[in-house]
């Protein structure tokens, strides 16, 4: 499951509380359906299949052999069962430099211990750079009535900004907590560009954590940089600046003493009689990551059959050893296997189980069976698929997704994205008497999980969920913690589902769904709602739309899927980051400009903010 899902905050209806019946319950001698998918994806041998590693690719060969076991095929006109991807690994410096230059003439710095790229630095040169320091580089939004603003008497323009790492170390609580929210570096180096400085340098003083020393590259999704330059330098580099000050007192440690209090006042300064050169270069590294994709072909002939098939799919990617930044393991899991047992070798079980059943039984329509990967750096192998679709979209009647499905308690079993279609409320209801699921029944698609690829699709979608638990996103998520009677349930429950899909004449009719804002005027601590759907898997220079929630403002600004905003309340944008910090400038029921590209010409509208609830 992607990181950090959110609390759903929707309507919960309950459909059904059935006790579960003795026939719907398999014997206590019954092997189970799924316990062999989930121990093996789940072992050592898989090494937390993290996508483009050799566990992931482990991993699809286990999914391929097991797909050829029950007899499934690849898809027509496709020889085998994968589908390759590009994504971004990770990023590293390829060798980046600052060049001071004085009377006393210039002084390279080029070792990881002076200098190196931040993460989401575009690469580039900046030549000459008269330099201006600007304090933390926090700017707070004035919608946050708490006046702070590094910049307010400087001139920065076509200059490198000097910032301090982290917030005001002296500052009272109140003040650091609502500062530290606008000093993480990619805000700090968004509010230099949007001033329309050339570079952004940033040194970690001497009385803050790390003191001194360069800012290690961070994981970074990102397909694209930032719109400026950024590095981080050690305490020697700016030591060396300083000297230009001609001052002995104007010391890093005495500057940043001055700044640690918090007083808004305290304002930052030009550096004369030195230029800087500066050279970064993030490597971003590409690789290869696969969806496992095959079928069961319709034992009838669909000739004349309604949109002939039906896609069950889950995501078997998750963190690895934790390394990209995803994990929640304590201070001793640290570097260990993530398992990922229930995220998600619970939802590979529970469609292979399903299929297996589902391959024993006439059928009428084909019945796709997929497993995606990098879903945990965002939806990547999901919106691979719906992007290059190795089967017409318009021919799928439903998909129903299975993400973390293992560890059911007290027999409540979730599923969301019911709204995307008028029929599943009776269908699941039905399916349920057998079944006797205390059924908690959602109609948001909008999930951290991949069937938001596929509600983005307009493809009538389910997904299934048993809760999350304190193993999420750690080692600790193991097989033996596996709750194998119920996923095996939960495994018949969805091939009854699909059962009974095939038999339909009619297939479910899609519905776009509306999700609720409060158009009120703006309330302390309710943070926007704007309505876009971002696409996290494309290279381009602002805020690329996968989609925009029904009845959102965006769809009321007329935004669409494809669009691309790079400006909205004035702010530039060059990624998804500058969006989600450029929200924070705007207030709700008050309309703000956005301007946006559509098939590569500029338009412009007015976009009025909800509160999201």
């Amino acid at each position: 499951m992607k990181p950090f899902r959110a609390p759903l905050l929707i309507t919960v209806l309950l459909v059904g509380s059935l006790t579960p019946t003795i026939e719907a319950q398999a014997p206590a001698t019954t092997a189970s359906s799924t316990r062999a998918s989930v121990t093996t994806l789940a072992s050592d041998a898989f090494e937390g299949r993290l996508v483009g590693s050799a566990g992931e690719q482990r991993a699809s060969d286990y999914l391929v052999a097991q797909l050829k076991r029950i007899g499934a095929k690849p898809l027509p006109g496709h020889q085998d069962f994968l589908q390759p991807f590009e994504f971004t690994a990770g990023t590293r410096d390829g060798g980046s430099t600052v060049t001071l230059s004085r009377a006393s003439g210039p002084r390279t710095f080029n070792t990881a211990a002076d200098v190196q790229a931040l993460s989401f630095s575009d690469n580039g040169d900046i030549t000459g750079g008269e330099i201006v320091f600007a304090g933390y580089g926090i700017v707070v939004p004035e919608s946050q009535n708490f006046g702070y603003d590094s910049y307010a008497t400087l001139d920065v323009k076509d200059k490198v900004v000097l910032v301090l790492r982290y917030f005001p170390e002296d500052a009272d609580q109140k003040t650091k907590g609502i500062l530290s929210r606008y000093a993480d570096l990619r805000y700090k180096a968004m509010a230099a560009r949007q001033r329309g400085a050339k570079a952004l340098l940033v040194v970690t003083g001497p009385h803050s954590p790390n003191a001194g020393q360069t800012v290690p590259m961070s994981f970074d999704t990102a397909l694209a940089g930032s719109g400026i330059v950024a590095a981080s330098i050690s305490a020697t580099v700016v030591d060396e600046l300083f000297k230009s000050l001609g001052d002995p007192a104007n010391t890093l440690d005495a500057v940043q003493h001055s700044f640690d209090s918090g007083n808004p006042h305290v304002a930052g300064f030009a550096i004369p009689n030195a230029t800087l050169t500066v050279h970064t270069n993030v490597v971003r590294e590409k690789r290869i990551g696969h969806n496992v994709v095959g079928y069961l072909p319709a034992t009838k002939s669909t000739t004349g059959v309604a949109k002939p098939w039906v896609a069950l799919g889950a995501h078997f990617d998750h963190l690895g050893h934790g390394e990209n930044g995803n994990s929640l393991a304590s201070q001793e899991e640290i570097g260990h296997i993530h398992f990922g047992a229930d995220d998600n070798a619970s939802g590979c079980a529970a469609v292979l189980a399903a299929g297996e059943s589902l391959a024993a039984t006439p059928r009428t329509r084909n019945v796709l069976l997929g497993f995606w990967s990098g879903e945990e750096l965002g939806l990547l192998g999901s919106a691979a698929f719906v992007n290059a679709p190795l089967v017409p979209l318009n021919q799928l009647s439903a998909y129903l997704n299975f993400d973390m499905v293992g560890r059911m308690q007290d027999n409540k079993l979730t599923v969301q994205a019911a709204g995307t279609s008028p029929s599943w409320g009776r269908l699941l209801e039905q399916t349920n008497i057998a079944a006797g699921f205390d059924l908690l029944v959602q109609t948001d698609p909008y999930q951290p999980t991949d069937v938001a690829s596929f509600n983005q699709a307009d493809v009538p979608s389910l997904n299934f969920f048993t809760g999350t638990h304190t193993d999420y996103h750690r080692p600790s998520d193991t097989a033996d913690k596996i709750n194998y009677e119920d996923l095996d349930r939960v495994a018949d429950f969805a091939a009854s589902i699909v059962r009974k899909l095939d038999a339909l004449d009619v297939p479910p009719q899609f519905t776009k769904v509306e999700q609720a804002t409060d158009q009120g005027g703006g309330r302390a601590g309710v943070r926007v709602f704007t309505g876009t759907i971002p696409d996290y898997s494309t290279d381009v220079k602002g805020l690329l739309l996968s989609g925009v929630i029904g009845g959102g403002p965006a769809e009321a600004a007329g935004l669409q899927k494809g669009d691309i905003i790079v400006e909205i309340a004035g702010q530039t944008i060059a990624n998804i980051y500058d969006y989600t910090y450029a929200l924070d400038v705007l207030k709700i029921g008050e309309p703000t400009k956005v301007i946006y590209l559509r098939a590569g010409e500029k338009k412009e509208t007015q976009l009025t903010p909800g509160a999201r609830k």
